[in-house]
């Protein structure tokens, strides 16, 4: 699985002019799944993202964890994390799990950020959705387990 983390502002999903999922202070969370992943690495992954210390604390150093600031998540599944650019100028995604397979672990992931005590919203998996980020700092981190 690899995680592409935003420390953000407010962050929101829509389709279609519709505003599916909307958070204040937190992360928005592109994730990708890919083929071989299972719920033990998306709980692996839901785990070091909510203890991950990012935010600022009082003096203005990355101390402290979403769960700290009392704050939300925004998980977009996304796909395009897999691309592998190696040859040519198309990118491959067969490194990508299905979405019989992704689907499910997006929830199961979902789940787990929730469960840790991260109110957790999502995008809808598969639709074409307009994602708006307003990134903090600018802080970007990407994981992978």
């Amino acid at each position: 699985m690899r995680a592409v983390l935003q420390r953000v502002l407010r962050g929101r999903v829509s389709i279609n002019c519709q505003t599916i999922a909307e958070i204040q202070q937190g992360l928005v969370i592109l994730l990708g799944v890919e083929k071989g992943d299972d719920q033990q690495k998306a709980d692996k992954l839901a785990q070091k993202i909510s203890d991950l210390r990012i935010f600022s604390d009082p003096a203005g150093k990355m101390n402290l964890s979403v769960q700290d600031i009392h704050g939300s998540a925004l998980v977009v599944s996304q796909f395009t994390l897999m691309a592998d650019t190696h040859k040519g100028n198309r990118p491959s995604f067969i490194d990508a799990a299905s979405p019989e397979i992704a689907n499910p672990l997006v929830d199961f992931f979902v789940d787990q950020l929730n469960q840790l005590g991260v109110t957790t919203l999502k995008g809808q998996f598969g639709a074409h959705m307009l994602v708006e980020i307003a990134n903090d700092g600018p802080v970007t981190i990407q994981l992978q387990v």
